[in-house]
């Protein structure tokens, strides 16, 4: 190696830690914003253009709908809470390749008030548009659905 890519190996290193960090980032807004019933913010963390969009946005916002209380209904416990823990982290300072284990515990308002745990392991790819991280890819697919469509 020359003395140039021996000087410029710690700063690549720093970049794929922080490109690292910003996906584990993306992915925790994207959980805490599930958690928090905000379907908008869930869904910008993800690419419009990623194959299942329209499924996934259609399953969250069921999702949210049966798990909210209503303003009327605030006394009525539901909604969703997350978990999720690293199994893999690949990739460099544009595109990363993650496998996560996701626990979703869902308390639904709507029918027979219950809650629901599903646990599953998932794949997520995260590529770097401009400057701003986005899941591009996301299985399982039906993963959000709520839990009378599984």
């Amino acid at each position: 190696m020359t003395r140039r890519t021996l000087l410029a190996l710690p700063f690549a290193m720093r970049l794929r830690a922080d490109a690292a960090r910003d996906v584990w980032d993306l992915l925790g807004d994207a959980a805490s914003a599930l958690s928090e019933g905000d379907t908008a913010v869930f869904l910008d963390c993800f690419d419009p253009k990623m194959p299942g969009y329209e499924r996934l946005s259609e399953d969250v916002t069921a999702l949210i709908g049966e798990a909210t209380p209503s303003p009327s209904s605030a006394s009525q416990r539901g909604g969703v809470s997350c978990s999720i823990e690293l199994v893999s982290d690949q990739g460099d300072d544009q595109t990363r390749a993650l496998e996560v284990d996701w626990i979703l515990d869902i308390r639904e308002v709507q029918g027979s008030i219950g809650s629901t745990r599903r646990e599953e392991h998932v794949k997520i790819r995260a590529a770097k548009t401009g400057k701003k991280w986005r899941i591009v890819a996301f299985e399982p697919a039906g993963f959000f659905a709520p839990p009378d469509s599984r």
